[in-house]
């Protein structure tokens, strides 16, 4: 065979599948985009209830068409404390289910039909003015790219089966014993860890199985090393992240080194089912021979990977609690500080799930919210009785929150420049102007703690009266920013009538505190100084009654 029909068959088959990816891409970005409410929905759903967490992992990966991008999305969220070790094994375990789904979409014989779908699609994409529209059709455009991606790389395989040096490789791989069975994994986890994706690893495989370049028993152990070499993905997005994060990252790779030890220990038997439950003779392994034709090869593919996870599934889902112990030992905790930021946002959830990454930052807004509400219910205790200790934990919280906000700005302004359906962008910038909201209200807390020192370092202290109006309208204010925080995090939308009745009752506390200190100055019962400070008590307390409403505005969709 000549240099130019090598380079021709390199290039269609390098082009088919970077084709392949790409529609692998699309098909994830624009089901992230249609359904993403659904799956953030279905993320913050999650329990520990083990079977509960596995269904998750399945919906979201069938929907997302990427275990990869699954099992990054969990690790970030373990190393964000949104979800705990053992939820995180569940939804894993369901994720190896999910990506199963690929193959069986391969299955479908519409192959012929992947370049007019290309082609339609494309037409609605560029030229819709609907957001909606135009996700769908870009899903289908990434179906149809799956198709003819796929198409091309079996036309430039076709050659190769004349090429006896390159046939005669593949036999040196074949899994005619236990080593053997052994070597095709090994060759599917390396290919799979560079390419980093399950899905082109498999369609590759099946390009060379349906071609007859590859026998069934090769592409079947060939699959259950894809199975390996997926999990490299997840273990690079736990590089620096917290310990629990590397666990999840861990649980990955274990489930499915666990989950192919055993396979490969009965390979031939269950390759041997496989083909009977297939309805396809035992005996029967090659496409060239003409013992199989390419779609029964292709569905028996399919049901080789499903049935590897499904049974592998149903083996560990009872253990899960052993598994997360086995984990800890693994990677056990460390004796000194870990955390290098203040948040456990993770920038590399933005390049594969920018749309599902909002949970993660969300969860770290409602978190500023709650630390805000303590320092109020602190502030309350130093008003009552002052002291350094309680001081320095209000300082020391508005510091943390200054830079918790720089750090939830930073995420949010980097996923804004992602490709984002316009729901999810919109929501970003509620998130964005709720930080910047939240952290105004610790500014003015932290204010209030200043001027109340300021009155005890003249000597002074509030009087009785001024002591109980002051604490009448801090209860109220209090009292608003806990029912905001609970809203917030119940993702209510029917608040702001009660919050606008809420707010005024507030606004009507302090005019009437301002009137009765108004009236103990002219009577000549408070000092100038001490006034001033009680006067800019009241206007803080204004001005945190006023971001809260603005708070509850974003919760309901005002602009």
């Amino acid at each position: 065979m000549d240099t130019a029909q090598l380079f021709k068959i390199f290039f269609e088959v390098i082009g088919g599948l970077g084709i392949f990816l790409l529609g692998m891409r699309y098909m994830s970005d624009s089901m992230q985009a249609v359904a993403g409410e659904r799956l953030r929905r279905m993320i913050g759903a999650i329990t520990n209830n083990r079977v509960m967490a596995c269904g998750v992992g399945v919906l979201v990966t069938c929907l997302i068409q990427s275990s990869s991008i699954t099992t990054v999305m969990v690790v970030g969220m373990v190393n964000a404390g949104i979800m705990t070790l053992m939820q995180a094994i569940g939804v894993v375990l369901g994720a190896n289910i999910g990506t199963t789904i690929t193959g069986w979409i391969l299955v479908l014989k519409i192959g012929k039909y992947g370049l007019p779908m290309i082609g339609i699609a494309a037409f609605f994409f560029l030229f819709s003015k609907r957001e909606r529209v135009r996700y769908v059709a870009m899903l289908v455009l990434g179906l149809g790219m799956i198709f003819y991606g796929l198409m091309l790389m079996k036309n430039g395989f076709k050659p190769l089966r004349t090429m006896s040096w390159f046939t005669e490789w593949f036999h040196a791989f074949s899994p005619t014993t236990y080593f053997g069975v052994l070597k095709c994994c090994l060759v599917g986890a390396v290919l799979t860890a560079i390419v980093q994706s399950s899905s082109a690893t498999l369609g590759i495989t099946i390009g060379l199985a349906t071609t007859g370049i590859i026998d069934y028993p090769t592409a079947a152990a060939l699959v259950l090393g894809e199975n390996i070499g997926t999990t490299i993905t997840a273990f690079l997005a736990s590089i620096g992240a917290s310990t629990m994060a590397k666990r999840a990252s861990y649980a990955h790779i274990f489930v499915n080194l666990f989950g192919v030890a055993w396979i490969t220990s009965i390979f031939f038997i269950y390759i041997f089912y496989v083909r009977k439950f297939m309805g396809v003779d035992p005996g029967f392994t090659n496409v060239s021979e003409g013992q199989m034709s390419a779609a029964q090869m292709t569905s028996c593919i399919a049901a080789t990977h499903t049935g590897f996870n499904v049974i592998n599934v149903a083996i560990l889902l009872p253990f899960i609690g052993l598994v997360a112990k086995i984990l800890e030992k693994i990677a056990p905790d460390k004796n000194y500080p870990e955390e290098s930021h203040l948040t456990h946002l993770d920038t590399r959830m933005l390049q594969s799930a920018a749309a599902l990454s909002i949970e993660q930052s969300q969860k770290e807004v409602e978190c500023m919210g709650e630390i805000v509400e303590t320092m109020l219910n602190d502030l309350r205790s130093f008003i009552l009785n002052p002291n350094s200790e309680i001081k320095e934990k209000i300082f020391a919280a508005e510091k943390k929150l200054d830079y918790v906000q720089k750090e939830v700005t930073e995420f949010l302004t980097l996923a804004l420049m992602q490709n984002l359906p316009q729901e999810a962008a919109m929501q970003i910038r509620g998130q964005l102007r709720l930080a910047d909201e939240t952290e105004s209200i610790s500014d003015y807390v932290a204010n209030i703690l200043k001027l109340n020192l300021k009155i005890n370092d003249m000597g002074e202290k509030l009087s009785e009266e001024g002591l109980k109006e002051v604490l009448e309208l801090h209860d109220a204010v209090e009292s608003f920013l806990s029912h905001v925080n609970i809203s917030i995090r119940e993702s209510r939308k029917d608040v702001l009538p009660e919050a606008e009745v809420k707010t005024k009752a507030i606004t009507h506390i302090m005019k009437d505190c301002r009137s009765k200190h108004l009236e103990r100055v002219s009577q000549g019962k408070i000092p100038p100084l001490k006034s001033l400070a009680f006067t800019d008590i009241l206007n803080s307390y204004r001005r945190i009654n006023d971001h809260t409403f603005n708070m509850i505005e974003v919760q309901a969709g005002e602009k």
